[in-house]
Formats: C-alpha cells, structure tokens, sequence
C-alpha cells in the first residue's frame, strides 16, 4: 500500500451538507356547506351541549369561519338559532338557572354569577328573573363567601391558622373580589379569627 494511499484512508471524509429545504403545507380547502349540514352542526351541539342562543350562534359563527356557502348567499345564523330555540333545542333561563345554582354551591358571590350569565349572552331581564326566583339562593350574604374562603382556604380556614399577613390578605380580598362577593362581606369573612367565628357571621 503506498504511502500516499494510507494517508487518505486515515482522513475523515469530507462530505458536502445537505441543503436544507424546509416543508410547503398547502393549506387544504375546505369543502362549502349548505343550509342542511348548517342546520344539523346547530342541532347537534344544542342537544349535546346545555348552552344559550348567543353562544350557539358564536358557535356556528366560528365553524363557518372561512368556509364557502352554498349557495353563494350568506346565511341566516340568528334565524336558524331563532328556530331551534323555539323548538326547545334552547333555553337561555333553564340555563342561567342551572348555572347560577352551581356558580352559588362553589362559593361565588353575585356580581361572579351576574358576570357569567352575561357572558353567555343571557338577557338583564332573564338574569334578573333568575335570581329573584331562585328559592335556594342563600339570604345571607356571608353564605357565598364563607363556602368560597373554606374551599380556598383563605383567612380563619387557613391550613396553618388564621394569623395576619397583610400581603396574603390583600390578595385573598382580591381573590374574593374576582369571584364576586362584596368588598365588606369579604372583609368580615377574612378578618374573622377563627372557623367558628366566621361561621357564626351566618346567624347576622
């Protein structure tokens, strides 16, 4: 073996990068839809989902999205949603009821429920009927809050004991705040010293 041969065995080979060449998705078409497959989407997430009429129509708004109609002109969502309520496929006050009881059983004051029930698009009328008809809501405000601060344990239901952090306070009002309770109510519930005190707010 020559000398000039052994040399080029023992080099590492030098072999040319490979050029990369990133990956092209075509985005894929989507096929148009018609007044019946509009119609059955709308059908099927009433009956599978309890929901109200403004979100059944955010929802049909999304599937659309970018989607062709055929025929080329646009569809009547509100109209369709329209129908289907008065089919009871949808009932905006069985649904405000239905969550308001469990926003209330969690521990959320009003203003949480209040803010729910709008976001789902419930009327002022049919929320406030709601609540006014609602026979196990509970009289006393602190009833809200103290099931809210017991699950979180917030204040006198602290693991570690109630105490006084201002720091930890001001971000369990906070908390409380969010969930909707009233600024004083919290502030009794939180400043109670212990559990039987602030269970004892229940009897005010």
């Amino acid at each position: 073996m020559s000398k000039e041969s052994g040399e080029d065995e023992g080099r590492p080979s030098r072999r040319k990068p490979r050029e990369y060449k990133p990956r092209v998705y075509e985005p894929r078409q989507r096929r148009p839809i018609d007044a019946a497959q509009l119609q059955e989407m709308a059908v099927g997430y009433a009956a599978r989902y309890a929901t109200t009429a403004a979100k059944l129509q955010r929802y049909l708004q999304r599937k659309l999205g970018d989607r062709t109609w055929t025929p080329a002109e646009p569809p009547d969502i509100a109209g369709l949603v329209g129908r289907i309520t008065e089919l009871g496929y949808v009932d905006d006050r069985a649904w405000a009821a239905s969550k308001q009881r469990d926003l209330t059983a969690r521990g959320f004051g009003l203003g949480r429920v209040r803010g729910a029930l709008a976001a789902a698009g419930v009327s002022r009328d049919d929320a406030s009927e709601v609540l006014a008809d609602d026979e196990d809501a509970p009289a006393n405000p602190h009833a809200p809050a103290i099931a809210f601060a017991r699950r979180r344990r917030f204040g006198p239901f602290a693991r570690e004991g109630p105490g006084f952090d201002p720091a930890r306070r001001n971000r369990e009002l906070a908390a409380m705040a969010r969930a909707g309770h009233d600024f004083d109510v919290a502030r009794r519930v939180l400043a109670a010293p212990d559990e039987a005190a602030a269970l004892a707010l229940l009897d005010d």
